[in-house]
């Protein structure tokens, strides 16, 4: 059966749409890259959609009353309640149109929080909207750290990154745990999309959240958000940063449809996570002994999102080898039917 997906059309980079649903003038900081995701995001998604908007840096920076950067319906709530509320809407959107009062189905509705707010304070939330299964899109843009409110650790702050509630010392690397594998709760939710993003390539993650607007049901974009303030980097390094999380494999970009892992860009020739670290202050503290634990972690994590993609690129080898069997035995089986019809003609 045709889904959404089988006709997807990718963004062109020659025609981008030109609406801006985020205007510029807004109180980020510089070289910030957790906008420029959003922007990113909003931008792929047009005027018609609707913003669901957790407390955090992208709700202070954009709507400090009485102005605001949003061009669309936009809808402030609470640190920890984003998915809660953009279920309501969803489900408002859903009667109103039972009732005949709008006519379009194609409202998309973006709920956007922090890695707080998403994998600490929200995630209860995210849980039970995920499901209950309403088609709405959730953006976490994951700056690593609770940014707008000092700089706290969250559970998505890397392993050894300092904060200030995770200061290294004589007893301490800073953070001591890995991160929360976020994509992967949302996975084990059985919801039809999943995909990791991030600002230095664009198309992908500006593709991707087209595709989440496309399918039926939830949808979770994991964004990679670059921090200069938190994580004590040059704001000209934000979109370096973000590109080298890639090449060293610290933020591997896949996609994961109806269960299915796609690993979108595989690196065959990785940089080592060294490059990535020396950038950021926030790693300034660590010993040769920690980047090697941090650069084990990176490659086991790596090998196994290989591991799952592989699988899915052998299914379909199969599916694909077995389909051309078949076509290859119908073919024979004609020509051998034929020659008897031929044989027989001339019996």
């Amino acid at each position: 059966m045709e889904t959404a997906l089988d006709t997807f059309e990718k963004f062109d980079p020659q025609h981008l749409p030109e609406f801006e649903p985020l205007a510029p003038g807004h109180r980020a900081c510089q070289g910030c890259g957790e906008v420029l995701a959003l922007r990113l995001a909003a931008k792929a998604l047009g005027r018609e959609m609707i913003v669901v908007s957790a407390t955090g840096c992208m709700e202070i920076i954009s709507s400090a009353y009485p102005q605001t950067a949003w061009r669309v319906p936009w809808l402030h709530v609470a640190f920890e309640n984003a998915a809660a509320v953009a279920s309501g809407v969803e489900a408002a959107l859903r009667i109103m149109k039972g009732k005949g009062k709008i006519t379009r189905d194609d409202i998309p509705i973006l709920a956007v929080a922090g890695d707080g707010g998403t994998a600490d304070i929200g995630l209860q939330a995210l849980s039970g909207a995920w499901e209950r299964g309403h088609n709405f899109i959730y953006l976490c843009l994951d700056n690593e750290a609770y940014m707008n409110t000092g700089i706290q650790r969250s559970s998505l702050t890397p392993y050894g990154a300092a904060t200030t509630t995770s200061p290294p010392g004589k007893l301490s690397i800073g953070e001591g745990h890995f991160k929360k594998d976020l994509p992967a709760i949302a996975v084990a939710h059985k919801i039809p999309y999943v995909a990791t993003v991030n600002p230095a390539y664009y198309l992908d993650l500006m593709n991707k959240v087209k595709k989440a607007a496309l399918i039926q049901g939830p949808a979770y974009l994991h964004a990679f958000s670059p921090c200069p303030t938190g994580w004590r980097h040059e704001g000209r390094y934000a979109v370096k940063i973000a590109r080298l999380a890639v090449q060293t494999r610290v933020f591997p970009l896949y996609e994961v449809i109806n269960g299915k892992y796609f690993l979108n860009r595989k690196v065959t020739k990785p940089k080592p996570v060294r490059e990535y670290l020396k950038l950021q202050r926030r790693f300034a503290h660590l010993t040769e002994e920690d980047i090697e634990i941090i650069q084990e972690n990176v490659n086991n994590e790596y090998d196994r999102l290989l591991r799952l993609s592989e699988e899915v690129d052998l299914e379909t080898k199969l599916t694909t080898s077995f389909q051309q069997y078949l076509d290859q035995l119908k073919q024979q089986m004609d020509e051998a039917y034929k020659k008897l019809r031929e044989e027989f003609q001339h019996t």
